[in-house]
């Protein structure tokens, strides 16, 4: 379980066994959601928040620090995405102190 970020207390992440679409997983006081992130013809175009199976979601506040920080950070977090699954990289955590804008 590769960690991204940790922010605001909550944990961003990719499981180790992750399939297409590139997505994210977000995980709060045992809550946990996670976003796609939808890319066509090598740019990102979109995003999909998802219910992860058997875990109740993120709260609405989390939620959304959760939502920020994807949108903010998509590109580097499709990077690491690529250096994870296809280059097997190790993946480096980084704590975000703050909030980000």
């Amino acid at each position: 379980m590769p960690k991204l970020y940790e922010y605001l207390g909550i944990v961003i992440f990719f499981y180790s066994n992750e399939h297409q679409p590139v997505h994210v997983h977000a995980r709060y006081q045992g809550q946990e959601s996670k976003i796609e992130i939808i890319i066509q013809n090598g740019k990102i175009e979109d995003f999909t928040i998802k219910e992860v199976k058997g875990k109740v979601p993120l709260a609405n506040k989390q939620l959304k620090d959760f939502k920020e920080l994807v949108y903010l950070l998509a590109d580097e977090i499709v990077q690491s995405w690529i250096n994870y699954f296809i280059y097997h990289k190790k993946i480096v955590p980084k704590k975000i102190q703050g909030k980000l804008k």
